[in-house]
């Protein structure tokens, strides 16, 4: 990957930043421009490189890295694997902006209104399109280590408690109040990731995504809660990301990479480690990203 330099003129990273407030929104996406170039800022897809997509900001070509330490509002990633950079440049022949690392609400004291941010500043950048990752638990038998999942639907069980990335965001500038999520990850851009796998002869599966707070993993009477309700895989993450697109108007295809099987059975102890997860995340993750990269290459903006 060409790192055409860190920009020099490093953001007052810490100014307050209200991501509730829009005008704040504004301000960051402004100092990103400030520092990177307006052409260079300017992108049509994004991409939130999760646990599985990392590799696929190597990739990017004429890269230009903005570390999140220079941005401001931007917190800290704490999570092993989520290098906290916002690269700029070009993937597929597509004008990207790739997001390595992400915020997850259990990092920062479930305010999801901070750690969806940076998707209200994709959006000021320009972006259409936004694919997002995660590592996941499979729940669905016919899951397995190392298995790509494309996402259909979602169960985002903390904004049913009451963390919405929305709540707060008064301003009508945001956009819809109450935001439909119907089509939360777009038919069509699914059907062309299925058409794309199956030319490379890639096993792939749809299913439903259930998001839940953590950082603690599932109790198996959780996984089976979730079983029953119609949940495929689960994980922390992704769900607050694509509501906020949507609101955006933003479409979004969706991955979960299944890293580990969830347990069902409360007398078979399991003991699962992020080790394992990122472990299986790095085996499976060049042939994920090469995936995806197929897929950039033949959407249609």
């Amino acid at each position: 990957m060409e790192n055409n330099n860190s920009p020099t003129n490093a953001a007052e990273h810490n100014q307050k930043i209200d991501p509730r407030n829009y005008d704040d929104v504004l301000s960051v996406a402004a100092s990103i421009r400030e520092q990177v170039g307006e052409d260079v800022a300017r992108a049509d897809l994004g991409i939130i490189c999760g646990s599985g997509l990392g590799p696929i900001g190597d990739t990017v070509q004429d890269a230009t890295i903005l570390p999140y330490s220079k941005i401001p509002g931007f917190p800290t990633t704490h999570v092993v694997g989520h290098k906290g950079n916002m690269i700029f440049g070009k993937l597929g022949g597509k004008k990207v902006v790739c997001l390595q690392g992400r915020f997850h609400p259990y990092e920062h004291n479930m305010d999801l209104a901070l750690c969806t941010l940076p998707v209200r500043v994709m959006h000021q950048l320009g972006i259409k399109i936004m694919i997002v990752s995660n590592a996941a638990g499979g729940i669905n038998a016919v899951l397995r280590h190392g298995d790509l999942m494309l996402i259909k639907d979602h169960i985002f069980l903390p904004a049913l408690a009451g963390f919405s990335p929305l709540v707060g965001c008064n301003d009508p500038r945001f956009g819809a109040r109450f935001v439909s999520v119907h089509d939360a990850y777009d038919k069509q851009l699914r059907q062309l990731a299925i058409d794309v796998g199956r030319r490379s002869d890639m096993t792939l599966y749809e299913g439903v995504y259930v998001m839940s707070g953590g950082p603690q993993y599932e109790s198996p009477a959780e996984v089976s809660l979730f079983k029953t309700v119609g949940a495929d895989a689960l994980g922390m993450s992704t769900c607050h990301e694509v509501t906020v697109a949507r609101q955006c108007g933003i479409k979004v295809l969706g991955f979960s990479l299944i890293t580990n099987i969830a347990n069902l059975d409360a007398d078979a102890s399991v003991e699962v480690s992020h080790e394992e997860v990122m472990d299986i995340a790095q085996q499976a993750g060049e042939r994920a990203s090469r995936f995806v990269s197929d897929i950039i290459t033949e959407i249609t903006l």
